[in-house]
């Protein structure tokens, strides 16, 4: 018998099996099992102490199921039909839409803009000095921008496909398996490059193909479907074609405008990025009297939400014991987001802070369906011409922010370009900064010692999601009016985040099998 129970044990025991064997005994109340094992598990700081809260499966009277010790094994048979479907873009909707597509038999073409994962690097490099490739960079490049940018595997999007099926193929592919338990389960941006490796070997393996630097600049249409796309000057024709650019590829939604293909605003968010000392929110969120953490558990991370004037403002892809990185993709741009490995020991915590901006605040009936990247655009050069050039970012101490008052210094920060000080509520649009300024007060009071002397406000945190949707019928997955084409993931406005995109490309790539 299988029976399914839950347990509460203290850090320094959760993960020690023994500890975890005698509460299960005390729970159920029985002298022994046959073998057990956990499904699901996530810390509880809402009261003293803290504690690991787990799910747990516990064999009684048989034989646990071989499968409790079995790791997933990549396995795709090689290509057998001459059916082939061009994908642009090897995010996680581009590489796990291959991925299914291998499944079927039908053969990918992988085609990236920006260079293989590890050859990436040199470019994130040079970025950190200032020196922007608009090809590849954290936003463009093998494995998408999620890569470098801390690797988060959680997503509410249950309902849009099988979670545990894309954290299993991580698994298969070098991702460790705590990820299958955890709540919040996380890779780590020096983790992710080999997992995304492993990914692509498999794509090549079975019979696919992948380019590298190889930005699209035409569609090939004919008779109002889309057969192909040209490349690198090179035509590449297929039975479908796969869009799944994420939402950085404003030259894809221009080309989409200029070919007359249906596309549409869409709402998004935009704002800043904030930084405490790890310490600080360690002491908040786990209740401590020092800034020393119990050794057992992890950086502490924070999630806030309001509503201010019709608008949320809400915290964005926190990052516990992380970086702040530049992620333009212009040499006239500041963007930041924010990244952590593995370890999360960064001696910093960000996340952004942002406010949502909805159609009516864009003007979209004056400025057509691109209102939206041009407004995000408008901040991005304003902030690199805050922080005077070599993508040094634009920052204001968060209580001088919050007082409309100029900061004299910055705190130290984890942002490797640099700071300058600037005025970030006149240089943000009002109904952005007194929006920001508002819900801040607000989280000050849910999180006694927020709103800190120690913490800054770094500018500007654009790239939240697309400003662009680009319509398919709900049915096929096709786009409303050009068949052959399927937009999928983060830039065709479907997915936030890499499990909802994965997701969102395998339920691509199924539809394409039915198809075809």
């Amino acid at each position: 018998m299988i029976q399914t129970i839950e347990i509460a044990l203290v850090p320094q025991e959760a993960n020690d099996r023994s500890c975890q064997l005698r509460k299960i005994l005390e729970v159920m109340g029985v002298e022994r099992i046959d073998d057990f094992r956990i499904v699901k598990r996530s810390i509880d700081a809402r009261q003293k102490p803290i504690v690991m809260r787990m799910k747990v499966e516990v064999a009684i009277g048989e034989e646990s199921p071989s499968s409790w010790n079995e790791l997933p094994i990549p396995q795709y048979a090689p290509i057998s039909s001459k059916k082939k479907v061009i994908i642009v873009g090897a995010g996680p909707s581009g590489m796990f839409a291959a991925l299914k597509l291998i499944e079927g038999g039908i053969r990918p073409i992988l085609l990236e803009r920006g260079k293989d994962v590890r050859a990436r690097r040199r470019d994130l490099k040079a970025i950190q000095e200032g020196t922007v490739n608009p090809d590849s960079n954290y936003c463009f490049g093998e494995g998408g921008a999620g890569t470098y940018s801390d690797g988060k595997l959680y997503t509410r999007s249950s309902k849009r496909g099988d979670i545990s099926a894309i954290l299993k193929t991580f698994v298969a592919h070098g991702a460790s398996p705590d990820i299958l338990i955890d709540a919040h389960p996380h890779i780590g941006s020096n983790k992710l490059p080999e997992v995304v490796t492993a990914m692509r070997e498999s794509i090549l393996k079975a019979g696919g193909e992948v380019y590298f630097e190889h930005r699209v600049t035409d569609f090939i249409l004919k008779d109002g479907e889309m057969k192909g796309v040209i490349a690198q000057g090179k035509e590449f024709l297929g039975d479908a074609v796969i869009l799944a650019t994420g939402h950085s590829a404003r030259d894809i939604f221009e080309l989409l405008q200029k070919k007359e293909i249906l596309i549409e605003a869409k709402p998004f968010a935009v704002g800043v990025r904030i930084e405490h000392p790890q310490p600080l929110i360690d002491r908040i969120q786990y209740r401590q009297k020092t800034d020393t953490r119990d050794p057992y558990l992890p950086a502490a991370s924070y999630s806030l939400v309001t509503n201010i004037q019709n608008r949320g403002v809400f915290s964005f892809c926190m990052c516990p014991g992380g970086f702040i990185v530049p992620s333009a993709t212009a040499p006239d741009e500041v963007v930041v987001n924010g990244m952590s490995l593995s370890r999360r020991d960064s001696p910093f915590a960000n996340s952004g802070m942002v406010v949502s901006v909805e159609l009516e605040d864009l003007q979209v009936k004056k400025f057509g369906v691109l209102a939206g990247m041009m407004f995000q655009k408008e901040m991005e050069v304003v902030a690199a011409e805050e922080g005077q050039g070599k993508q040094k970012a634009p920052a204001q101490r968060l209580m001088d922010f919050l007082k409309n008052k100029n900061s004299t210094t910055l705190p130290s920060s984890s942002y490797h370009p640099g700071l300058t000080t600037a005025a970030l509520h006149e240089c943000l649009p009002p109904m952005i900064s007194k929006r920001l300024q508002e819900g801040l007060k607000h989280f000050g009071k849910t999180m006694k010692g927020y709103l800190s002397e120690e913490s800054v406000l770094i500018g500007v945190e654009t790239r939240t999601s697309s400003p662009v949707r680009i319509p398919r019928d709900l049915t096929t997955l096709q786009h409303k009016t050009i068949k052959g084409l399927y937009p999928s993931g983060e830039g065709a406005g479907y997915a936030g985040g890499i499990v909802s995109a994965a997701m969102d490309g395998v339920r691509v790539a199924e539809k394409i099998i039915a198809r075809l």
